[in-house]
């Protein structure tokens, strides 16, 4: 990995952390030496990308990430779009309903909408969406080209449950079922005792750019319910791409149809 690449990885790294880390915890999440890291963080301390608490000299993500998402919202108001359809999409399911998009090789959560449940399912903005494991994961590589889905399925894949699906020709079989159906149903991929359904949110081309999902508990969630999410799903994806792109006609062929060339 370049040293632009390492650095990038450890504002990932701090990124993700809920609380501030010293020098020592930043080196060993990295798997960087304390020297290498240290010089890191002085220049990205420079630039405005962390901020060190001058107490108790912990590190923490600077405002620069903050300024450039918001430049980039400005010009590409995704999450502008998108919010409105997702706050319906959750008074009317009653569920979790969360949003993602595509960037960096990685599918992350956005935007997440909390039902007024007590018991609910908690997404949390920033988690990455392992491709094989999760609903929106599963949604995505299906409308991807198949050279895609060959190249994340050669990947190792994590079995985070019991019923997390590592087999690649089932995974294959799952995205067979996505694409035909418009949505996708995780059972349990991620975390025990929760079932998502999700649909991709598609660019004029057909490529998926991201996805809205809903999450649901198992123990309150039908057969009839969850495919009732994902019809939903569907219909916010849609109106997403719409509002988005404007009315341009999706001219991207199926992956059912783009698996068989």
């Amino acid at each position: 990995m370049s040293t632009i690449g390492k650095a990038l990885s450890l504002l990932d790294t701090l990124s993700r952390l809920d609380k501030e880390v010293g020098l020592t915890d930043i080196a060993r999440l990295c798997s960087l030496d304390k020297a290498t890291a240290r010089r890191f963080l002085v220049e990205l301390e420079k630039h405005g990308f962390v901020e060190q608490d001058l107490d108790s000299r912990r590190y923490r993500i600077g405002s620069a990430p903050v300024r450039l998402a918001r430049i980039r919202e400005t010009r590409y108001p995704f999450l502008r779009v998108a919010v409105p359809f997702i706050k319906t999409l959750a008074e009317t399911s009653a569920e979790t309903v969360h949003l993602s998009e595509f960037s960096g090789g990685r599918l992350s959560t956005i935007h997440v909408e909390d039902p007024p449940r007590a018991h609910r399912i908690i997404v949390d903005v920033g988690s990455i969406l392992p491709f094989h494991a999760t609903a929106s994961g599963l949604a995505f590589l299906a409308f991807c080209p198949p050279k895609e889905i060959d190249a994340a399925l050669q990947k190792p894949l994590e079995k985070f449950t019991d019923h997390t699906v590592v087999d690649p020709e089932l995974i294959r079989g799952l995205l067979d079922e996505t694409a035909v159906r418009g949505f996708s149903i995780s059972h349990q991929g991620l975390e025990a005792g929760v079932i998502s359904a999700a649909a991709p949110v598609r660019a004029p081309d057909g490529r998926p750019v991201g996805c809205v999902a809903v999450a649901a508990p198992l123990s309150r969630t039908t057969k009839t319910a969850i495919h009732e999410f994902g019809a939903q799903a569907i219909a916010a994806a849609n109106a997403i791409s719409e509002k988005y792109y404007g009315s341009e006609r999706l001219t991207g062929t199926s992956p059912k149809t783009r698996r068989r060339d």
